[in-house]
């Protein structure tokens, strides 16, 4: 049930961070026009609300994450697969409540809903990258995050 509550907050972040990157305005700017949606309310709202404040407040280091597991430069990565790079990405590394399987399985869902046809591999392979550096005292790759 928790993966679902937060999947309508994680797609409203995924499409703020891909205005944030396309007109470079400020997050608090961008949120307004988010926090309209009745349907992100109470806790969706909080989270989004939290997520998009965060995200752009560690972005150097989030950026250096994923720069160091992709296989091009980051300026030829897709706009929403980086978007949802970076929201995962914090997942991983700033929220440790979260594990890495829900960070995963969201983030596919969110390539296959906002990427091309194949995005979804890559934002699954890049984030997995991460999450073995990222969550290696976890036992990342035994099963052990459900």
């Amino acid at each position: 049930m928790a993966k679902s509550s937060r999947r309508l907050a994680r797609q409203c972040v995924v499409q703020a961070l891909y205005q944030w990157q396309l007109t470079a305005q400020a997050p608090s700017q961008i949120a307004p026009n988010f926090i309209g949606n009745d349907k992100l309310a109470g806790k969706h709202l909080d989270y989004f609300a939290f997520l998009i404040s965060e995200i752009p407040t560690h972005i150097d280091k989030i950026d250096e994450l994923i720069a160091a597991h992709l296989d091009r430069r980051p300026n030829q990565v897709d706009l929403l697969e980086q978007a949802i790079l970076r929201l995962g990405t914090y997942e991983l590394a700033y929220d440790p409540g979260i594990p890495v399987k829900v960070v995963l399985n969201e983030a596919v869902e969110l390539a296959k809903l906002f990427c091309s046809e194949n995005g979804y591999q890559y934002v699954n392979a890049v984030l997995d990258k991460i999450a073995r550096v990222v969550r290696a005292q976890d036992g990342v790759g035994d099963g052990a995050a459900d």
